[in-house]
């Protein structure tokens, strides 16, 4: 079966935002309020076999996303994160940028951010 067939990522319909090379939608499992994904149109699983461009396309998103988040759910912070392999919690094999609204109160101790991952390195 073609891979792209069932790739929930290949279909790029109704994006929040987006530009030649990539997409943005809202996560359909969020961590927070407003959490998006920014992906890239071309389908590939890994971030290291991104182009040049497609990553400057992804950054670019990422930016816009900031505002457009910023406007509409006034976070205090954000998260952005990119899940590589299995072992690094990728589910989907479809590259994907997480970027994550955080607010204040949202955990209990924010401190070390995405070393959250492996609990017991997050407090340093």
């Amino acid at each position: 079966m073609d891979e792209q067939k069932v790739c929930p990522f290949c279909d790029s319909a109704d994006p929040v935002i987006a530009n030649a090379l990539a997409y943005a939608r809202y996560d359909k499992f969020p961590v927070s309020r407003g959490h998006l994904l920014i992906i890239p149109r071309r389908h590939l699983a890994d971030w290291f076999d991104t182009t040049t461009d497609e990553r400057l396309a992804l950054f670019a998103l990422a930016d816009e996303a900031r505002t457009l988040l910023l406007e509409r759910f006034a976070p205090g912070g954000f998260n952005l994160g990119i899940n590589v392999g299995e072992v690094a919690g990728q589910t989907i094999p479809h590259v994907h940028l997480h970027v994550i609204p955080r607010y204040r109160g949202d955990a209990r101790n924010p401190r070390g951010g995405v070393r959250g991952v492996i609990p017991a390195k997050q407090d340093y």
